[in-house]
């Protein structure tokens, strides 16, 4: 950490005491030279690792032709990624942004629209961003309470009282398959089923955020081709561009367009590098990657009394979670947290065998 750092940066984060420098694969490196193996991936971003070939030599080829143009007019990586992702959701078109609450945000304004309803059903304990609109549907008390008032019309279930919430002011039901700030928490195909059987029954919308399970972390595409619900709309981003801000929000071909030009926009949406490296990323999420997600998920769980999907997992710790964040660190990994006693594992999709078992050896000296 530099002298100014502190005196230059808002505090809104908690930054470890450790500058990063480098990058390839799984590891890091940090200002003096010293390695990390790397179970964090920029909070499931980095999906392929590091420095990927695919993502970066598409960026670089991007970057000598073509940055900005805004979306007034069309571009190449911008059309051919909504194909891609269009092809694997089984026909949607796409909005791009630049991040998962923006994402969240699109799809709040296109629920409202699509239904002219105002009310959002979403489940305690969830978190769908920090932005007013998607901080007023996230199910955290803690983190909506310092800036209320919010935005009205969000409601809050759990899991076994959804039916109690959706009525006919409901315009959508907003669900993480797995909820990841909330501490890693998967939701039951059950509970899934149910959630699509009440929007159908009361002309709502059936939303899944799938920021941080989407773009193979679950082990499919996107985790609820895992556990067998489709919605009527989906949100990604972190892992999509490889860590190129990037962000979408899926809707169906079989759901209402909502939208019609002027009601959303984003300057810097569909950016065409970010697309570029984003459409090298979704050409890379094929099967054999995804056979190795779900295979490195069982070796995890051999290992470590471990809940989640895919690559996305939590462990309960007996003491502070910050502490073993800390202990780790000092002997060369990186893990993340999700509540004050629960460690989060979201290392990069193509984290060899070799590398986990190392990893694993050092969180179970950690614990």
């Amino acid at each position: 950490m530099t002298a100014t750092s502190c005196d230059t940066l808002l505090p809104t984060y908690a930054r470890l005491d450790v500058t990063f420098v480098d990058g390839e694969g799984a590891w890091l490196v940090d200002a003096a030279g010293k390695r990390y193996l790397d179970f964090v991936a920029g909070i499931a971003v980095v999906g392929l690792g590091h420095r990927h070939p695919a993502p970066l030599a598409a960026a670089q080829a991007q970057l000598e032709r073509l940055w900005h143009v805004s979306n007034l007019y069309w571009t190449e990586p911008m059309q051919e990624l909504a194909a891609s992702l269009s092809q694997r959701v089984g026909g949607a078109r796409a909005f791009f942004c630049n991040s998962g609450a923006e994402a969240v945000e699109a799809a709040l304004k296109w629920a409202r629209k699509a239904t002219g309803r105002s009310e959002i059903v979403a489940l305690e304990g969830s978190f769908h961003g920090r932005t007013l609109g998607a901080l007023s549907v996230t199910g955290q008390p803690g983190k909506r309470a310092p800036f209320e008032p919010l935005v009205p019309g969000a409601r809050f279930a759990a899991p076994d009282s959804l039916a109690d919430h959706v009525g006919g002011e409901t315009a959508a039901i907003l669900l993480e398959p797995v909820q990841g700030e909330g501490g890693v928490h998967p939701l039951s195909s059950d509970v899934l089923a149910h959630a699509r059987g009440l929007a159908d029954a009361h002309g709502a919308l059936l939303i899944f955020d799938e920021v941080q399970t989407g773009v193979g972390r679950s082990g499919s595409f996107f985790a609820w081709q895992e556990l067998g619900v489709k919605p009527d709309a989906v949100t990604l981003a972190k892992g999509l561009a490889n860590g190129l801000p990037l962000g979408a929000l899926l809707v169906s071909q079989d759901a209402p367009t909502g939208f019609a030009p002027g009601d959303h926009a984003s300057t810097f949406g569909g950016n065409p590098v970010a697309c570029a490296a984003a459409c090298a990323v979704v050409d890379a999420v094929d099967e054999t990657l995804l056979a190795h997600v779900r295979t490195l998920s069982s070796l995890f769980a051999s290992r470590l009394p471990v809940r989640g999907l895919g690559l996305l997992l939590a462990l309960d710790t007996d003491g502070a979670a910050g502490d073993v964040v800390a202990a780790a660190l000092e002997r060369g990994l990186l893990v993340g947290s999700a509540g004050p006693r629960t460690i989060r594992l979201t290392p990069p999709l193509t984290l060899t065998e070799d590398e986990a078992l190392h990893g694993l050896a050092t969180l179970e000296e950690v614990l």
